[in-house]
């Protein structure tokens, strides 16, 4: 077990140094790289005589302040600090360090992707790079020289503009790159390696013209289009949304196929995972399309919301991460379906943050305190930070909400700062009161918002109770402040008013008044706060008929889907009134996409969430039952929207076709919870025959589920045809460890020796291993070999990358919910996993909190 060192917000400490100025000098070769490191050093705090800089698996090489250079007696290298003794009052310090990037497994500070250097330094990697003061709050200019074998590395980037070229007879050459912008060195970046570009240019409303290049792996600059024009197109919006240009010559990205998260920011050289970069008609979904259009703009708003104005410390990550996701989910709506964004930014908040919410590793979306900060990249910190920037835009609406970020970017530009720096520009500018608001920053777990209805003499009122959970210590939490978008509906569904009510105290009633008859209520319209309601007899069944909101009306038929499965769980028959809800829904004239969710049935996950003692087995039986009664009662409609909306030879990806594509394969797999024979023929024939690898994987994903020849015939030309593509590999291992049939556990293990996995790539993993984790019906089947089986891996992938190790660790973050026997069994895995030699924080640290409980 690594040394426990817990890490309190409330222990912020100004830095004691500056750099003002950082020179960097990197020599690569295959078996190591040179780094030096020259950085021009201020001190602030007088009062100090030692500097001290974090540094981990470094190899000291030389060390000189000024022009003397030091001897050992001079410095103490020890627990991850370099401890400079008796430094003056300003000086230049000059460090040599060797470092192992083709050894780094851990993927963080500098490292090989194949045979590309790049690196990863948020939140801590640079101190593998070379010893720095590296916290976000100490910003720097950087200018960064590459040398390397021409022929080998004939691409070398790093941050800002390119200064210099220079060749050498002994076949290298150098680059040099200053970047004009000062930055905290988790924004530092650099790539070398023997790369294919795709090349464009955008000219900024001021008339500038900014340099656009993506990098990739020479044979897939075809699949660099999409990502070229999300970018252009986020240029365009956050110029005209939010008044920001971007700022240097050059906008380079860099796709790489080992990468721990999504995405990187770094300033000028974004550096992507290969997934949200690479995409064309026959190896990318739909989904795939939208997730880089999103992604390509968060890393692209990081220039303003991120970059130029940073973060004071990590603990105030949601700063940047939550105004950001916000960001790129308005760009997505602008872009595309509004009500489509909305229900999908929705759905990924209670699969994901919700469920971490409920979890002991619950926590606010401005952490008190952390073990390792790379722990802390959560649903939590992201999606539920974007919602509270949502609610802080309703409550000051369009026009103030623009001179509030406007008042946060002059004020704050080049600095880093504070969620309380940003709540001021949000007050300032709007005049709105944001102290009892500011709560939403400080305690976890999802409010419960209770909902009475009373009707009497022509007045309705609605009398709404917040019901707090204790915080993750027990400590009693106090009632938020946030808005509630709702409206009353006459009984033709009608609308006879809507308001946005603001949510403040423990218990509040609302009255409407010279009412002929009780009205119908729509409550938390678009979402508009990160609550769970509980209403006592609302009429959904009305409301997925009759609401003009595309929220209520597809929450209304998820609750009322959700209280039928519940009714079915506990012996009742199926709600006929419901089936005949749903099959009102099969004849909306709605946009299309929209129409594939509002008929979507709730998740396991959604189920689960709402049980006091989880029971897979039950919740999926009840929901099977439904999905064959309903593909039973509706087949000829079901199959007649999929014929009229299958046409296997399209391969556009504009909206509708999209459109087209999401209802008519929403169809097809309502149609194959029951009609296993004819069920077969069609998903045959759609995967034979349709040209989009949305249609394909589909076909693939049900034609799996039978498990007989046609389903071996169609997996195994796909692995044929894709064995080489390692991006729609991962497609090809995600359905195979979804899998409802048996012996899926002995498949995912047998797919660990197959010659396209590796272990040491993150995507692979997160695809055959982090899919398992999530496969609810044997994941958690009740002998235990799911459990078993992850702990192992957890262990095994710790070793050589404990950022993915953690994240596989938070499959048991339901440990507290699940039932007993199962619950016992984790425990075991979990006090076994606990008991290892040299563990990392990174997985100590989850599974402690999921142990205390």
């Amino acid at each position: 077990m690594e040394d426990v060192k817990e890490v309190f917000l409330k222990d912020y400490k100004k830095p004691e140094y500056e750099i003002k100025e950082v020179d960097l000098t990197f020599e690569l070769y295959e078996e190591y790289t040179t780094v030096t490191n020259v950085m021009q050093m201020h001190k602030l705090n007088k009062d100090t005589s030692d500097l001290e800089l974090n540094s981990i698996d470094l190899e000291l090489v030389e060390l000189w302040i000024n022009d003397l250079k030091l001897k050992e007696t001079r410095y103490i290298y020890k627990n991850e600090k370099l401890t400079i003794l008796n430094v003056p009052s300003k000086f230049t310090i000059k460090i040599i360090n060797t470092i192992y990037p083709d050894k780094n497994t851990e993927l963080e500070g500098l490292y090989k992707s194949g045979s590309i250097f790049c690196t990863q330094n948020e939140p801590e990697g640079f101190r593998r790079i070379t010893p720095y003061l590296d916290r976000p709050d100490v910003m720097s200019v950087f200018t960064t020289t590459i040398i390397a074998e021409q022929e080998k590395y004939p691409i070398l980037l790093s941050n800002g503009n390119k200064k210099q070229c220079s060749e050498f007879m002994n076949s290298k050459h150098e680059v040099t790159w200053y970047d004009p912008h000062p930055k905290p060195s988790y924004l530092f970046a650099l790539v070398a390696g023997d790369l294919g570009c795709v090349n464009d240019a955008f000219t900024t409303a001021s008339g500038e013209g900014i340099e656009l290049n993506i990098y990739c792996d020479k044979g897939n600059e075809s699949k660099c289009s999409h990502a070229m024009k999300s970018l252009k197109e986020s240029m365009t919006w956050d110029e005209e949304k939010y008044g920001r240009e971007y700022d240097l010559e050059i906008y380079n990205i860099v796709a790489v196929d080992s990468f721990n998260m999504g995405a990187m920011e770094n300033k000028g050289l974004n550096i992507f995972n290969s997934h949200y970069v690479l995409a064309n008609e026959d190896t990318a979904t739909d989904a795939n399309f939208m997730g880089i259009q999103s992604v390509i703009a968060h890393e692209y708003f990081h220039n303003w919301t991120g970059n130029r104005i940073t973060c004071r410390d990590w603990f105030q990550l949601t700063l940047k991460e939550g105004l950001t996701v916000f960001r790129d989910q308005s760009f997505s709506a602008d872009l595309n379906s509004r009500e489509v964004q909305r229900i999908e930014d929705v759905k990924a908040l209670r699969e994901r943050q919700f469920v971490e919410d409920a979890s002991p590793t619950s926590h606010p979306i401005q952490p008190k305190s952390y073990i390792s900060m790379n722990n802390f990249y959560t649903a939590t910190v992201y999606e539920k930070g974007a919602e509270v920037i949502r609610m802080i835009h309703t409550l000051l609406g369009v026009e103030d909400y623009r001179k509030a970020t406007d008042l946060y970017f002059e004020s704050f530009d080049g600095q880093a700062v504070t969620t309380n720096d940003f709540l001021w520009a949000m007050s300032k500018a709007s005049g709105v009161d944001l102290t009892q608001f500011e709560r939403w920053y400080h305690q976890n777990a999802t409010p419960v918002l209770q909902v009475k209805e009373n009707f009497s003499d022509g007045v309705y009122t609605l009398t709404l109770t917040q019901n707090i959970p204790n915080s993750i210590d027990n400590e009693i939490q106090e009632p938020y402040y946030y808005p509630l978008k709702m409206a009353l509906i006459d009984n033709e569904g009608n609308e006879i008013l809507e308001e946005t009510l603001i949510i403040s105290k423990d218990e509040e009633s609302f009255s409407f008044e010279n009412l002929a008859f009780k009205p119908i209520v729509s409550l938390n319209r678009d979402f508009s706060a990160p609550i769970i309601l509980e209403q006592e007899s609302t009429d959904f069944a009305f409301l997925m008929k009759h609401d003009k909101n595309s929220f209520v009306r597809y929450e209304s038929a998820q609750v009322f889907a959700t209280q039928t499965i519940e009714a079915m769980m506990k012996g009742e028959n199926i709600d006929q009134e419901f089936v005949s809800s749903y099959g009102y829904l099969l004849d909306l004239d709605v946009d299309l996409s929209y129409k594939a969710l509002i008929l979507e049935l709730p998740s396991v996950s959604t189920l689960m969430q709402r049980q006091e003692s989880i029971d897979f087995d039950a919740i999926y039986k009840a929901k099977e039952e439904l999905s064959k009664h309903l593909a039973a009662v509706y087949e000829n409609k079901l199959l007649s929207i999929y014929i009229e909306h299958h046409k296997p030879s399209s391969i556009d990806i504009s909206s509708e076709s999209m459109g087209s594509r999401s209802i008519k394969n929403r169809c097809l797999r309502i149609l194959s919870s029951s009609l296993q024979g004819k069920i077969t023929e069609l998903a045959s024939a759609q995967y034979d025959h349709s040209l989009t690898m949305t249609d394909r994987i589909v076909a693939l994903d049900i034609l799996e589920s039978t498990g007989n020849e046609s389903a071996t015939s169609a997996l195994n030309d796909f692995y044929r045809k894709y064995k080489n593509d390692t991006l729609v590999m991962n497609k090809y291992f995600s359905i195979l460890a979804a899998s409802d049939r048996e012996g899926t556990l002995d498949r995912v293990m047998a797919l660990q020796n197959d010659e396209v996995y590796d272990e040491k790539v993150p995507n692979l993993v997160r695809s055959l291993i982090g899919v398992f984790a999530r496969n609810y019906k044997h994941f958690h089947a009740k002998d235990g070999k799911g459990y078993k089986f992850l702990a192992h891996k957890i262990i095994e992938i710790d070793k050589i990358n404990p950022q993915m190790a953690s994240g596989l660790a938070g499959a048991f973050k339901i440990y507290a919910k699940i039932n007993k026997i199962n619950q016992k069994i984790i425990k075991c895995e979990l006090e076994r996993v606990l008991s290892t030699h040299s563990l990392s924080k990174n997985v100590y640290e989850i599974i402690n909190k999921i142990l205390k409980l």
